[in-house]
């Protein structure tokens, strides 16, 4: 009988783009603490290492390295820098987002702005890092991360009496993210690359807490009666990029509590 496939991260040169949010931290932690080599990218790198500290103490290996995902430049000089420093680059987790977008009603000129990172960023990245874990012998895993907004439509009855609400360019990027996940599991598998994306459900906000009307009416939506927290996202991303999931590609996980079941 062959070995249980692991579910470590020992070995495993990721770069993860975006680090910095709330999400972005908790994500950070988790591939540490599954024994990734992590190499964080993002425009702040003083920023990233500030967020280094208590990862580092607990023996996570962690490395900061500045971007532009919005040029092309930009994420090949991170690649080679990445293929330089480690030699291979065996996961990648595309978090970055932009929001530019503030209410429905906003301009073009935002929404053009929010297509930059969120559309022609994520392509870039996801095309580069794939074309070089393409040409590795043990190929490589991609794990996108969306959101249940990509899968279902607004819910305004959530945000009544709120100054919370929705805004389009959010759900059409996750949307697109979700089958642009689809379309390169498609084109990559046989080069041995697995992409799959993560959709999380909605995630409690302790540093700047959603209003009471909205956590009321969300959590009543989902199974578990509850949003999720950021520490309960990471252990689906730890997974799609570890040997446990070598059959696993083309695949949204939601990560919502049963929201989009109910």
């Amino acid at each position: 009988m062959a070995d249980t496939p692991s579910f470590s991260l020992a070995g495993k040169v990721v770069v993860q783009c975006g680090g910095t949010g709330l999400l972005g931290r908790s994500l950070v932690s988790a591939l540490g603490a599954a024994g990734a080599t992590l190499v964080v990218a993002g425009r702040d790198r003083a920023k990233i290492e500030a967020g280094f500290t208590a990862g580092r103490a607990a023996g996570h290996v962690l490395h900061a390295e500045p971007v532009d995902l919005t040029d092309e430049a930009s994420v090949t000089a991170l690649r080679d820098r990445v293929l330089a420093a480690h030699g291979q680059v065996d996961g990648l987790v595309f978090n970055a987002v932009s929001r530019p977008m503030r209410n429905e009603k906003d301009t073009v000129a935002a929404w053009q702005e929010s297509m930059k990172v969120n559309a022609t960023g994520l392509f870039l990245t996801l095309r580069t890092f794939a074309d070089t874990m393409a040409a590795q012998p043990a190929g490589g895993s991609i794990v996108n991360i969306a959101s249940i907004q990509g899968m279902v439509g607004a819910n305004p009855w959530l945000y009544e009496g709120t100054t919370m609400g929705t805004v389009p360019d959010y759900f059409f990027h996750k949307g697109g993210m979700i089958n642009l996940t689809r379309h390169y599991a498609s084109v990559y598998g046989p080069r041995k690359v697995r992409v799959n994306v993560v959709s999380p459900g909605g995630i409690y906000n302790p540093e700047k807490p959603q209003p009471e009307p909205f956590l009321g009416r969300y959590s009543s939506m989902t199974m578990l009666g509850r949003m999720a927290r950021a520490d309960e996202i990471g252990g689906a991303v730890v997974f799609l990029l570890s040997d446990a999931a070598s059959y696993v590609t083309g695949v949204n996980l939601p990560v919502d509590g049963g929201y989009t079941a109910k």
